[in-house]
C-alpha cells in the first residue's frame, strides 16, 4: 500500500516538471535585436498550486510548491540576411509535493536538474539582420517569425526510481509568431505545437514500460505598452490542448489536457546593459495537469559582440 501510494504521488512531480515548459508565457518573444547581441539571463521562478488528475489516479488534494533557478544564454546572428537568435537554458528545481493517496497523506521532496532547452528563432518578414548602426534608425511595424524549441532529456531521471525531474524523452515545439506595433503598443500572437518522442522506460511495475504522448497544441497572446524606452508592461494569456498518453500500448483518454493561463509582465531597464523582468501568472482553466500560481524574476545583462 505504501509503495502504491508513493507511485501515484510521483505522477504529481512528472506533471509539475512538464508544466514548466507547457505553460510558458513569453511576451515579445519575436523581438528584433542587432546582430552580435548577447545576453546572460538569471531567472528565479516560483510555482505553487494544485494538480487535477481528472480521476486517472486515486489522489485528492494534490499540491506542489517548487523553486526553479534557470541559467540562460542568448545570442543573435545573421541567418541568410534575416535576424535570428539562439537561446539555451539550464533549469534546476527544488520542490515539495503533498496529496492524499487512497486515504493516506503523503509527501515527497525532490531536487535536481530539469531538462535543457534550446530555442532557435528566425524572422521571416519585417526584421532583416542589422548592425547596431542600422538598427538604431529602424522602427518595428509588422513582424512574422518562426521558431523551434527543443527540450533535451538531460534532467534527473532513473527508471528504477519513482520520482524524477526529467521526462526521459525529446520534445520539439515549432511555432509561428506575429508581432505588430502601433506607436507605444505591441500586439503579439503565437501558434505552435509540442511533439514528443517515446519515453522508453516510464516507471511501472514490475518493470519500466514505454510511454508515448500525443502532440499538445498551443496558442499565446500578449498586449504590451512602452512606458519609456526599454521599460514596458504586458498582459499575457495562453491556451493549450491535447497530450493524451499511452502506456505500454494502452491509451488513457482521461489524460487529455486542456488549459489556459493569464498574467502580466513588467520589464525595467537598469542602466545601459542590465534589466529586470517580473512576471506573474495563474491558471484560469485546467483540465488535467498543474494549476499553479507562478512568479518569476529575471536579471539580464546584455552586450554587443564584435563582428568576425
Amino acid at each position: 500500500m505504501r509503495r502504491r501510494s508513493v507511485l501515484l504521488l510521483s505522477s504529481l512531480v512528472a506533471l509539475s516538471s512538464a508544466a514548466i515548459h507547457a505553460q510558458d508565457l513569453s511576451p515579445r518573444a519575436y523581438v528584433i535585436t542587432p546582430i552580435h547581441s548577447n545576453a546572460v539571463i538569471l531567472t528565479w521562478a516560483y510555482f505553487d498550486g494544485g494538480v487535477d488528475f481528472n480521476g486517472t489516479v486515486p489522489i485528492s488534494g494534490a499540491t506542489g510548491t517548487y523553486n526553479v533557478p534557470i541559467f540562460s544564454l542568448y545570442h543573435t546572428l545573421n541567418f541568410f540576411g534575416r535576424s535570428a537568435n539562439l537561446t539555451a537554458s539550464l533549469p534546476y528545481a527544488v520542490g515539495n509535493f503533498t496529496g492524499t493517496v487512497m486515504g493516506q497523506q503523503q509527501a515527497i521532496y525532490r531536487s535536481g536538474l530539469l531538462d535543457t532547452s534550446i530555442r532557435f528563432s528566425v524572422n521571416l518578414r519585417g526584421g532583416p539582420a542589422m548592425t547596431p548602426q542600422v538598427f538604431s534608425k529602424w522602427k518595428q511595424k509588422t513582424l512574422i517569425g518562426l521558431s523551434v524549441k527543443i527540450i533535451a532529456p538531460t534532467g534527473q531521471y532513473d527508471p528504477t526510481k519513482l520520482v524524477n525531474w526529467g521526462i526521459n524523452r525529446w520534445a520539439f515545439k515549432p511555432e509561428l509568431g506575429y508581432s505588430k506595433r502601433w506607436n507605444h503598443w505591441v500586439l503579439d500572437g503565437y501558434g505552435g505545437a509540442w511533439f514528443y518522442t517515446t519515453n522508453p522506460a516510464s516507471f511501472d511495475q514490475p518493470t519500466p514500460k514505454p510511454q508515448t504522448e500525443a502532440p499538445i497544441g498551443s496558442l499565446e497572446g500578449h498586449l504590451s505598452y512602452d512606458l519609456k524606452p526599454r521599460y514596458w508592461v504586458s498582459l499575457d494569456g495562453n491556451f493549450w490542448f491535447g497530450g493524451v498518453t499511452t502506456l505500454n500500448g494502452i491509451q488513457n483518454l482521461q489524460t487529455k489536457q486542456t488549459g489556459s493561463r493569464i498574467g502580466g509582465t513588467a520589464s525595467v531597464p537598469i542602466g545601459k546593459h542590465q534589466s529586470i523582468k517580473i512576471n506573474y501568472s495563474n491558471g484560469t482553466y485546467i483540465r488535467f495537469g498543474g494549476n499553479y500560481q507562478n512568479v518569476s524574476l529575471a536579471w539580464q545583462y546584455s552586450w554587443l559582440g564584435k563582428p568576425n
